[in-house]
């Protein structure tokens, strides 16, 4: 069995990015990643959010991604304004529904678009980035 090396580093001032295993136990290493990086950056109000749809855009790529490997990103384009993303290898961009009342899954984008001030999909020569930002007390 192939094992995959967990790294994060830098993308630029500020951010972190970290390559997971395609399953869903990375939704927890996401979370850390994504509490570290606001407890840094002073924008610890934005936490426990910002974790719910890290979760959210984790479970949706582990379900629906090609390949092992997912990529979390997280950024710090203003003062306090975070963007979190999670990059995987299909290029089939996630849809909101509306799931009925007995419904198991199909929640995670409403709780996303419920959470986030803006959410969406970028599309990649070999895959896409799933993103969402959050404003902090001092941002829009």
């Amino acid at each position: 069995m192939r094992q995959l090396t967990t790294w994060a580093r830098p993308t630029g001032h500020p951010g972190y990015s970290e390559t997971l295993p395609r399953e869903p136990e990375s939704a927890a290493t996401a979370r850390r990643l994504v509490r570290a990086s606001l407890s840094v950056w002073e924008l610890d109000e934005l936490a426990d959010d910002t974790a719910v749809i890290v979760s959210e855009l984790v479970a949706n790529a582990v379900q629906h991604a090609r390949r092992e490997s997912i990529r979390i990103t997280i950024e710090r384009p203003g003062a306090a304004l975070v963007r979190i993303g999670v990059v995987d290898f299909s290029r089939v961009r996630p849809k909101r529904r509306e799931p009925g009342p007995g419904d198991v899954n199909g929640r995670g984008l409403a709780l996303v678009d419920e959470l986030a001030q803006d959410w969406g999909t970028e599309l990649l020569p070999w895959g896409k980035r799933v993103w969402a930002e959050l404003h902090g007390k001092d941002e829009g």
